[in-house]
């Protein structure tokens, strides 16, 4: 399980971080793993250390541009990571119960992915075979960090990753699993071959996601089949129209609808497609959606619930960014982090 894997040592790590004097950053107080065990077996150990999450990266494009749209989504990782390691410690969130694994390998994947034409319904054929390795790749990683009994905090990479995760959790768990997703897009497209635009399609048809709900789904990015598909399965949905458009409800009246309709006995993963976020530099850019704030009370919300059980940013493609590279890294990393440190914060407040 570990072949596709890439443990992160300190040195990993050592061109992102910064040091300042008289002050800690969240690097050097989160953990590295103990390679000199096999790995399943250090992350129980860690866990019985102390440590309760762990970050884990994904650096690929495949499932997006599995799914006919753009790719851009390999860097999200590596923006989240030069902000958040330089956070600083405080009595709000000090990182040292959190573990920073590593990142599943899909480098060779993305190599043999690079010259084929998502215009083309051969290569696009290849495109979504390449996308199905990558779900095997990730389910087998996740499978270990559950079977530790730790929760996973993954970052990057398009929204087909959803499957693997979910496929982990219920290999760990024996349980049909809830998902809400922060989201324009239902992401519940067509059994065609798989992409990022039907993970929890697949989740569902393989008996493996027992309830579903997507908050701000946009009502001009989800065709018919796809809202037929969601009522077959009686998974339910409150649209970004309702919430700031007509204003029928509030963010938190619609995230609260989702997270009251799950039986809090079945583990939930919380899901954020970044391209819900106005303005980000993501796989499908949008100027009609939330701000990062009302993502972030999304996810602080979500991780409220005692039966949550990972958090899933995807997406984000700092490459995209209007202003190139180097503004997308900065803004993709401020954003992802601040994601990620609302669940932390979250979850320090149920564990007390």
């Amino acid at each position: 399980m570990t072949e596709h894997l890439h443990i992160y040592r300190e040195a990993d790590i050592a061109s992102l971080v910064t040091t300042r004097e008289n002050e800690q950053k969240f690097w050097q107080s989160l953990t590295f793993l103990d390679t000199q065990l096999e790995t399943l077996q250090a992350l129980k150990d860690a866990a019985a250390f102390g440590i309760k999450y762990v970050l884990v990266g994904i650096n690929e494009d495949i499932g997006p541009r599995a799914n006919c749209g753009q790719g851009g989504a390999t860097l999200g990782w590596q923006a989240f990571l030069q902000r958040f390691l330089n956070l600083p410690c405080n009595q709000f969130l000090d990182p040292k119960n959190v573990l920073l694994l590593g990142e599943v390998i899909c480098d060779d994947l993305q190599k043999t992915s690079k010259n084929l034409c998502n215009k083309q319904p051969e290569q696009l054929a290849e495109l979504r075979h390449l996308c199905a390795d990558i779900d095997q790749r990730v389910s087998n990683v996740l499978k270990m960090v559950f079977a530790a009994g730790l929760e996973p905090i993954i970052i990057g990479g398009g929204h087909n990753n959803c499957l693997g995760i979910i496929q982990a959790l219920h290999s760990v768990t024996g349980q049909a699993c809830h998902a809400i997703n922060f989201d324009p897009h239902a992401d519940f497209r067509a059994i065609e071959g798989r992409h990022s635009g039907n993970g929890f399609h697949y989740a569902y048809q393989q008996n493996m996601l027992s309830d579903y709900h997507v908050v701000g789904l946009h009502a001009q990015k989800n065709n018919q089949a796809i809202l037929e598909a969601l009522d077959t399965a009686n998974f339910s949905y409150t649209t970004y129209q309702d919430i700031l458009v007509t204003r029928r409800c509030t963010l938190t009246q619609a995230i609260k609808t989702g997270l009251d309709r799950f039986d809090n006995t079945a583990p939930m993963g919380v899901e954020v497609d970044v391209d819900s976020i106005s303005g980000m530099p993501v796989s499908a850019y949008t100027n009609c959606g939330f701000t990062t704030n009302d993502a972030e009370h999304f996810v602080s919300l979500s991780a409220e619930q005692s039966n949550t059980a990972y958090l899933h940013l995807c997406e984000a493609a700092p490459a995209n960014h209007p202003q190139g590279l180097a503004q997308g890294l900065v803004e993709a990393g401020q954003v992802l982090s601040g994601l990620v440190c609302s669940y932390l914060t979250s979850r320090q407040r149920v564990e007390n």
